[in-house]
C-alpha cells in the first residue's frame, strides 16, 4: 500500500495553504467565518453584560443559540459545522507537517498552537451540531461545574482540576505572546492587499488574541480557585469569566474593552478566512 504522507507533503506544498486539499482548505474557510461570526456575537452578549442586562449570557452556546434562532440559523449552522471540523482537518495536518516557512522553536510553537486551534474549532462544532439535531445544551457554565465536580469526586481530582487550571492559564500565556508579537500575521498571505488594511488586520488581530487571552486566563483563575477549595460551583466558562471580569474593580469598562476585543477577534477571523496559508 503507497504511503499518503509523501502524497499529502506535495497537497502541502502545491496548495495555497497547510489545508489537504482544494476541497478541505474552501470548507476550512467557511468555518472560520463561522467562528468569527461567534465572536462577534459574543462580544455583542458580553456588551450586554456589562451594560446591566442581568439575565444575558456571553459564551459559545448562548451564541449558536442566537444563530439557530433567525430564520435559516439551522442551515448557516449546519454549514459552519462541516466546516469546522474541515478546519480543525487542516489545523492538524499543519501541526503534522505545516509551516513551512519557519523552523526551530517557533515552528514547534506554531504547530503546538495548531493542534489547539483543533480542538477548539472541533468544541465548537460539537455545540453546533447538538443544536442542528435539535438537542440543545446545558449552559456552558453548567457544564464546566459538573465536569469540575466529577473531577473533585476520584482519588487526586483536585490535584487534575489544578493542572487544568494551570494548562489554561498556559494557553491564555501563549495567546498573549501571539497577540503582543504578532506572530499570527506570519500564518497570513498579506501581500495583496494595501498598507491600510494590513495595519487594519494587525491591530484587529491584536486586540482579538489578547482579550481572548484575559477572558481564558480569568477562567483558568476560576477553575484554580474550584480546585484549591474544592468547590465545583467557584468554576465557570467563559460566561462566568467575563462576569467576574465584570465585578472587578474597574468593572464595566475591563468588560466593554474584553467585548469590544472579542468583537475584534471576530472580525479578524473573516480576515483570517480570505488570507490564512497555515
Amino acid at each position: 500500500m503507497p504511503d499518503p504522507i509523501p502524497r499529502l507533503r506535495r497537497s502541502v506544498r502545491e496548495g495555497p495553504s497547510d489545508a489537504p486539499g482544494a476541497v478541505v482548505d474552501a470548507l476550512g474557510r467557511i468555518g472560520l467565518v463561522g467562528y468569527g461570526l461567534v465572536h462577534l456575537v459574543v462580544g455583542w452578549l458580553a456588551l450586554r453584560v456589562a451594560f446591566g442586562v442581568a439575565t444575558a449570557q456571553a459564551d459559545a452556546d448562548a451564541a449558536v443559540s442566537a444563530v439557530a434562532s433567525v430564520p435559516g440559523g439551522l442551515v448557516t449552522l449546519g454549514v459552519g459545522a462541516v466546516g469546522l471540523v474541515a478546519f480543525a482537518i487542516w489545523q492538524l495536518t499543519a501541526a503534522a507537517i505545516g509551516f513551512r516557512w519557519v523552523s526551530g522553536f517557533e515552528r514547534v510553537r506554531k504547530r503546538v498552537g495548531a493542534v489547539a486551534k483543533a480542538i477548539a474549532t472541533c468544541g465548537l462544532a460539537a455545540v453546533v451540531a447538538d443544536y442542528v439535531v435539535g438537542a440543545g445544551r446545558p449552559e456552558g457554565d453548567s457544564t464546566v461545574q459538573e465536569l469540575a465536580a466529577a473531577l473533585l469526586t476520584v482519588p487526586a481530582g483536585r490535584i487534575v482540576l489544578g493542572a487544568a487550571a494551570v494548562t489554561v492559564l498556559a494557553l491564555a500565556a501563549a495567546m498573549t505572546y501571539t497577540g503582543l508579537r504578532r506572530t499570527f500575521l506570519g500564518d497570513l498571505d498579506l501581500s495583496d492587499l494595501g498598507p491600510v488594511a494590513r495595519a487594519a488586520i494587525e491591530w484587529l488581530g491584536i486586540a482579538g488574541h489578547l482579550s481572548r487571552a484575559l477572558a481564558l486566563a480569568m477562567v483558568g483563575v476560576l477553575a484554580g480557585r474550584a480546585a484549591l477549595m474544592s468547590d465545583p460551583t467557584r468554576a465557570g466558562g467563559i460566561d462566568a469569566a467575563l462576569h467576574a471580569l465584570g465585578s472587578t474593580v474597574l468593572g464595566t469598562s475591563v468588560l466593554v474593552v474584553v467585548a469590544v476585543g472579542i468583537a475584534a477577534f471576530g472580525l479578524f477571523c473573516l480576515a483570517d478566512a480570505a488570507t490564512r496559508r497555515a
